[in-house]
């Protein structure tokens, strides 16, 4: 099947070059282009494509402000690209919250210099999101949002505005084959440790997670996430001022404590000893994930036993498994995201296949489950 693209950017160069690489791709069509983010919502509408490529800074009308429209008027699957800045890592995550469903670094160097490189990435994660376009059919329409007034160069983080949020069941069917828990409240334990991995979708996800925490969760936390490096440290500090507990960007030498959350940097991995201490390393080139969830997974494992709560969340991909089944034999648990709540019911399926899954539960209940097993 053929997976139609809307390449929307105010860059002629950019518009093109995006169209060639995906054009390359046999199973991938470009649609239409658009060079704001009005021209996007009308092309959006009158094409129906089945991707749509978008950028932030834009005339006429911002990107987040168009995946906002789109999401409430024609729900598409939406692919920012984005500045290797603080900023844009800020931007980004605004766009994630207002709908779009991952994001690449926007780098004219990368484009020369590695060619096949970015064309294999850029092409992999169309498809991928194109398969999450079936969770967009039944996405409720949301209450109109007004057209802001023509957008200056610089970009303004727009208000709060009702966001797309994946349909949820109460309860996805585990397979028969796999014993898992997906009903009642977990089983409660000391745990020492709860450690959460994720790849697209997670940062919505850990959001809607870790909101629902309280400032005494009495467990230490560490997230993996797959993001740039130069978008940790605007996600934790984006986390941290919307949860009670505190979160932050992990750093060499970290202690983990109660009520904390260390966030593995981009482009490195993030390890844990005995002591409660945490090690940065420097990415490995072999490794495909910087920060990888087995990475840390495996060390919690030699670390802890049977006294890690571990749960993965929506991504594309295995990254988890290895580290879980670490866990698994130690001793402690694994819990999954259910694939109706999953932006990519990659990562969480990889577990529940491996019969890994203590219990699979949605994105909603997880944050109450955590409290509930560790209060």
């Amino acid at each position: 099947m053929v997976v139609k693209v809307l390449v929307v950017d105010d860059s002629g160069f950019f518009r093109r070059r995006v169209s060639e690489i995906l054009s390359a791709d046999p199973s991938i069509q470009v649609v239409g282009t658009a060079t704001n983010g009005k021209e996007a919502i009308d092309q959006a509408l009158a094409l129906k494509p089945d991707v749509i490529t978008m950028d932030y800074e834009m005339p006429m009308m911002d990107g987040i402000t168009a995946v906002r429209h789109i999401m409430q008027r024609c729900p598409t699957p939406v692919l920012m690209f984005s500045s290797l800045t603080h900023e844009g890592a800020r931007v980004t995550l605004d766009a994630l919250d207002a709908g779009a469903v991952d994001f690449l670094p926007k780098n004219f160097e990368d484009i020369s210099r590695n060619p096949e490189k970015v064309k294999q990435l850029l092409c992999e994660k169309v498809h991928s999101i194109s398969r999450s376009n079936r969770r967009f059919s039944s996405v409720p329409a949301a209450a109109p949002v007004a057209t802001p007034t023509p957008a200056s160069s610089s970009y303004t983080s727009p208000a709060p505005a009702p966001v797309r949020t994946t349909p949820v069941a109460s309860r996805a069917p585990a397979p028969a084959h796999a014993s898992v828990s997906t009903s009642g409240a977990p089983k409660r334990k000391a745990y020492k440790l709860v450690a959460i991995g994720t790849s697209t979708g997670g940062p919505v996800a850990l959001q809607r997670v870790l909101t629902q925490l309280p400032a005494n969760f009495p467990a230490p936390i560490v997230l993996i996430q797959h993001m740039p490096a130069a978008f940790t440290k605007a996600f934790a500090e984006r986390l941290d001022k919307l949860c009670q507990i505190s979160v932050k960007e992990a750093e060499d030498g970290d202690i983990l404590r109660p009520g904390l959350a260390l966030l593995a940097p981009g482009g490195k991995q993030m390890m844990i000893d005995g002591r409660g201490a945490v090690k940065i390393l420097p990415g490995d080139e072999r490794l495909n994930y910087k920060p990888c969830v087995d990475i840390t997974f495996g060390s919690a494992a030699k670390s802890y036993g049977d006294k890690v709560l571990a749960v993965v969340l929506t991504g594309m991909g295995a990254d988890g498994r290895e580290g879980a089944r670490l866990l698994k034999q130690g001793g402690s648990a694994i819990w999954a995201q259910d694939e109706a709540s999953c932006v990519i019911y990659g990562m969480p399926m990889a577990i529940v296949k491996a019969e890994l899954a203590d219990a699979v539960y949605s994105l909603d209940e997880i944050g109450k489950h955590l409290v509930e097993a560790c209060l």
